[in-house]
């Protein structure tokens, strides 16, 4: 019984390891999507109404802005799910 627990806290670790490297895969990804992106648009209306980079940097700062706001919002529904666990869980033992 006591390698049991000893083995289901090994796996736990694990989980949370590669829950936590998956998390931050996707918080860089989303953020660097974002901003490319962003860069992207600005860029071809720069190059569109010939204006040297007004609107990159405004698109920039834009995706700055929208991937930083996207990447909390996944770390709150990542937090939200957790403790929903944890609370399924604390049912669990008092029954």
């Amino acid at each position: 019984m006591l390698q049991d627990k000893k083995g289901e806290r090994k796996i736990r670790k694990k989980e949370r390891w590669t829950e936590y490297l998956i998390l931050v895969t996707q918080l860089g990804l989303t953020v660097i999507g974002s901003i490319l992106f962003c860069f992207a648009i600005g860029y071809y209306l720069d190059k569109w109404l010939h204006i040297k980079g007004v609107f990159t940097t405004i698109f920039i700062i834009l995706g700055i802005i929208g991937g930083a706001y996207t990447a909390y919002r996944q770390i709150l529904e990542v937090e939200d799910g957790r403790k929903k666990i944890s609370s399924k869980r604390s049912k669990k033992i008092s029954e």
